[in-house]
């Protein structure tokens, strides 16, 4: 194999394509365990083999880093200069700024799998509560549909559109799971999933409801 030399000085941050990945299905693999996982701990990590080994749960040295090889390819994981801290404050105080800025015209809401909003930006309390009433709705349809969706069609993509005459989405649901919760975020227009905030909300969520649920924190 192949041999590759980790870069000293640098820590494990993922992208936002890697934060998208790490929380976009329930279903577990090695890279989505392995984004999981850095995304619970409380500052980013240093790149050292010794890390990547107790993240990934991985033993064997080469098989760590072709993983990390992996992730790396398709941009899931990228290193940053200096480290990063896990998001500290309460989620109603950082979720509306966060997501407005994953939105084009800035109008999001983030919704429980009950059908509850836990925070939005751009929408009226009145229209927040329907939108996640709606994404709930849509959640108990996809699961009742979900085998000709992944199985008949290979259809393996979660989310839901309202789409204008030319297919362009007017507002969409993407779901997001943490752990055994689902979120739904509901989106008016272009999502900018592409934005640093976009980690920082998976951050924050993976936090509240992964990394303090597991120390026993409420």
């Amino acid at each position: 194999m192949e041999r590759f030399n980790l870069i000293d000085g640098l820590y494990l941050y993922p992208t936002p394509a890697g934060a998208y990945y790490a929380i976009s299905s329930s279903e577990i693999d090695k890279p989505r365990r392995f984004l999981l996982r850095l995304l619970q701990q409380e500052q980013t990590p240093p790149l050292t083999i010794g890390q990547l080994q107790t993240l990934m749960e991985i033993d064997d040295e080469d098989k760590a880093m072709q993983l990390l090889l992996h992730c790396q390819k398709l941009q899931w994981v990228q290193g940053v200069d200096a480290p990063l801290q896990a998001p500290q404050s309460a989620l109603e105080e950082v979720l509306p700024d966060l997501l407005g800025k994953i939105s084009e015209c800035g109008k999001v809401l983030l919704a429980d799998d009950q059908g509850f909003y836990l925070a939005c930006s751009g929408f009226d309390h009145e229209v927040a509560e329907e939108l996640s009433a709606l994404s709930a709705e849509l959640a108990t349809v996809h699961k009742r549909r979900s085998g000709l969706l992944i199985n008949n069609m290979g259809i393996s993509s979660h989310a839901w559109a309202i789409v204008d005459p030319f297919g362009n989405s007017q507002i969409g649901f993407w779901p997001m799971y943490i752990g055994k919760h689902r979120f739904v975020l509901a989106i008016i227009g272009v999502p900018h999933f592409n934005q640093a905030e976009f980690v920082t909300l998976a951050w924050a969520l993976i936090t509240r409801y992964l990394t303090k649920a597991a120390n026993g924190s409420h």
